[in-house]
């Protein structure tokens, strides 16, 4: 399966070789905003622990070098070094570069119960209360508490949480709008106008002259559009700029 991309376009100050900006659509933003939801040691895996600044990368081989001999029996390395990436729509992967990184799960929205419950248990109180009984079957179970991991344990009787919940969420969406106009953090109402410092605002409705005037361009004719595609190493190389550069879009078109 070809490894979907997102394309932005740039204009660049070829007197200075600069990004002044870039008009992105919703894909190119949600994955910005992305960024943000990712855990630490996503991250690091993502960057490649050896070529990261700072001590982090340590802090990752510390883990996963530390013998089981220490680690607690309820707790998982894995957790740390390949943490489930937060939850997203299943139609939208790929859509987002990092998305598509197959080096650690995407945590989908699903929950669970107590595996010692009984569905019984609960069937037969509703039909004792509709006939004014409050009677209860003994040998009935239900522990009210919920996971979104089916290897933890139950409080109640230590019992593995892996019995699947079903999950109701929201339905309040425009059947004319595709499916995947509500996956993702922002709207694709509009053309979003992004800085070289990943500053992310609405595209202004101001004119060209009056955009280029605030930005202090004086020699229209030093400017370039160029359209950008941004796989999966793009991507990677975007999220490490954005930790070691306030110029970001301009490292990153040279990468």
């Amino acid at each position: 399966m070809a490894q979907k991309q997102v394309s932005v376009k740039l204009l660049i100050d070829t007197k200075t070789n600069k990004v002044l900006f870039a008009e992105g659509g919703k894909d190119f933003v949600d994955f910005l905003f992305y960024i943000l939801s990712l855990p630490v040691g996503a991250v690091v895996r993502l960057l490649n622990k050896g070529t990261m600044m700072g001590s982090l990368g340590n802090l990752y081989d510390s883990i996963e070098n530390l013998s089981n001999d220490y680690i607690q029996q309820t707790f998982h390395k894995d957790s740390l070094l390949k943490p489930r990436l937060p939850p997203c729509n299943a139609d939208s992967v790929g859509m987002v570069p990092l998305l598509s990184v197959a080096q650690a799960p995407i945590l989908a929205k699903s929950f669970f119960g107590c595996s010692r419950t009984n569905n019984s248990w609960y069937e037969s109180s509703l039909m004792n209360s509709s006939y004014g009984s409050s009677r209860m079957n003994s040998s009935y179970e239900y522990h009210f508490y919920v996971t979104d991991d089916p290897k933890n344990f139950c409080p109640a009787c230590q019992s593995k949480m892996s019995k699947k919940l079903n999950y109701v969420g929201s339905d309040v969406k425009d059947e004319n709008l595709p499916s995947y106009a509500y996956d993702g953090y922002v709207k694709g109402v509009v053309t979003y106008m992004i800085m070289d410092d990943l500053v992310v605002k609405p595209m202004p409705t101001i004119s060209s002259i009056t955009l280029l005037n605030q930005l202090s361009i004086k020699d229209v004719s030093s400017l370039q559009e160029k359209v950008v595609h941004l796989g999966l190493d793009e991507g990677v190389a975007l999220l490490k700029a954005s930790f070691e550069s306030n110029t970001v879009l301009t490292d990153g078109k040279e990468s």
